[in-house]
């Protein structure tokens, strides 16, 4: 059976190291064992890394390492030279790129501008919804843009209403390889709602399904064109999805569908959608406009409302918290375009990224192919990690990465566990990583990584069977349980 330490079994084994005395000498470098003088209780009390990794079936899968913050020593490696996916592990590095690039403070804007000037409320020319590079927009802060223009005095528009989307490159989606109907891999472009993600409801009566597509928050649930749904008498596959006619027209097959639900589904055209939407609640504030109209330049103009994103420190924060693909993506596009200009794809800016990585983080084999740590191709080892997090120790990244739950041998949570660990997971199918900040029971601080893939598995999945592939959920289980376990084997070894 696996067991997890339970603070009992870990204060006893400190109690038991203290017991043996001073005898033991300080651990080498780098080890797998690490190798000590007098009594050996270290040995005896604590599993080894071969009895970890074989328990939980990731032997040959697995690299990781870890050092001591303050001096930087390495204490414990295991193929750390070896390249592995890092998923969203990757993000930590799309994080620090951003601040480097934009500064904490910096705030993205959402604007609304005329063309043509203002004369007596009426727009002379074009009203035109321009994407700053939010991707915290939703349609509560659209429909608080259209007040504050009712609020400025506009009363109509004799022109068209156009979107401008073209700050970032616009991509219909994040990762070709993914299926489908995944929320976590929409569109991308400078203008995002919603996290371009579309609300997809389904309600049975009478035999019949209703079915609604909404640009939905908590207060508003506009409809939208853009996206539509038709149900479709089979059973698999679950869902279809083409661009028809400029449309994200998707089919689901009815006998999925029981008697009601919802889920949201990702959005392939950002600008659109937010331009529907903002038509709906402008509509609502008695603001008639046309169809929303996608243009390529940014037109002059005057602009009459803008809306701010919080700080870039709190939307990465969140980022990190919530592991958001859609974020990632935009706050390294727009580093990147901060830095250099536009750059034609993901994986021009995550070449830039990895550039940046390479001359201000020490990293030597970084490479990735996106910001978010979707995308196969990706690789970084676990030493490039670490040395990453021992450069930026002091830069406050640690503040910013989600604190990591210790858990007993039922999976619940250890609220006063000795270790304390913040750091950003990653999990793709047959991937799961780990890396950030753990501090011993003393005091001590270590900085590590742990990056497990099976890629052979991960080599024969279809596209279709990426959404939940047989295996993958015990698969992910055994490797958080095995990442725990060296977690608490370092804080005994070099934290206690």
């Amino acid at each position: 059976m696996t067991r997890l330490f339970s603070r009992r079994y870990f204060l006893g084994t400190l109690a038991a190291a203290s017991a043996a005395g001073a005898g033991h000498a300080a651990p080498p470098a780098e080890s797998l064992r690490p190798v000590l003088r007098g009594e050996d209780f270290f040995k005896r009390a604590v599993r080894s890394v071969e009895d970890i990794l074989r328990e939980a079936k990731l032997a040959g899968k697995v690299s990781f390492a870890v050092s001591n913050t303050s001096t930087g020593q390495g204490l414990e490696t295991q193929e750390a030279a070896v390249g592995r996916p890092p998923a969203s592990v990757a993000k930590a590095i799309t994080a620090l790129y951003a601040l480097d690039t934009l500064g904490a403070e910096h705030r993205f804007e959402t604007q609304l501008l005329a063309t043509g000037g203002v004369v007596d409320g009426m727009i002379m020319g074009d009203l035109v919804l321009v994407g700053g590079n939010d991707s915290t927009l939703d349609t509560d802060a659209l429909a608080n843009m259209a007040a504050n223009l009712k609020e400025a005095g506009i009363v109509g528009v004799k022109g068209a209403f156009k979107v401008f989307e073209a700050g970032l490159p616009v991509l219909p989606r994040i990762d070709p390889k993914q299926p489908d109907q995944v929320g976590y891999n929409p569109g991308v472009s400078s203008l995002a709602l919603n996290y371009n993600r579309v609300h997809f409801e389904w309600k049975r009566a009478n035999g019949n399904y209703a079915v609604t597509m909404e640009g939905r928050t908590k207060k508003y649930r506009p409809s939208v064109r853009m996206a539509a749904m038709q149900i479709r008498d089979r059973s698999t596959p679950i869902y279809t999805y083409e661009d028809r006619n400029g449309v994200d027209a998707w089919t689901v097959a009815r006998g999925a569908l029981g008697r009601g639900g919802s889920r949201w589904l990702p959005v392939r055209k950002p600008g659109l959608y937010a331009g529907e939407v903002f038509q709906s609640v402008a509509a609502a504030q008695g603001l008639r406009i046309g169809a929303p109209q996608l243009v390529e330049l940014l037109p002059a103009g005057e602009v009459l409302v803008r809306h701010q994103s919080p700080t870039l420190r709190r939307i990465l924060k969140d980022m990190l918290k919530w592991s958001t693909n859609l974020t990632a993506e935009m706050m390294g596009l727009a580093a990147s375009t901060q830095r250099a200009g536009k750059p034609q794809s993901l994986q021009e800016s995550a070449s830039r990224m990895n550039k940046w990585a390479i001359e201000n983080l020490g990293m030597t084999e970084v490479s990735l192919v996106d910001h978010s740590g979707l995308g196969d191709d990706s690789r970084l080892t676990a030493k490039d990690m670490v040395t990453a997090l021992l450069k930026v120790h002091s830069e406050g990244l640690r503040e910013i990465l989600k604190p990591i739950a210790m858990r007993d041998e039922k999976r619940k949570v250890i609220n006063d566990h000795p270790i304390q660990v913040h750091a950003k997971t990653g999990t793709l199918n047959f991937v799961s990583s780990l890396a950030g900040y753990l501090t011993g029971p003393d005091g001590t601080e270590m900085a590590f990584a742990i990056f497990a893939a099976d890629e052979d598995i991960r080599a024969t999945l279809t596209r279709a069977e990426r959404e939940g592939p047989a295996g993958g959920v015990s698969w992910n289980r055994r490797a958080k349980r095995m990442q725990q376990q060296l977690i608490e084997r370092w804080g005994v070894l070099y934290g206690a």
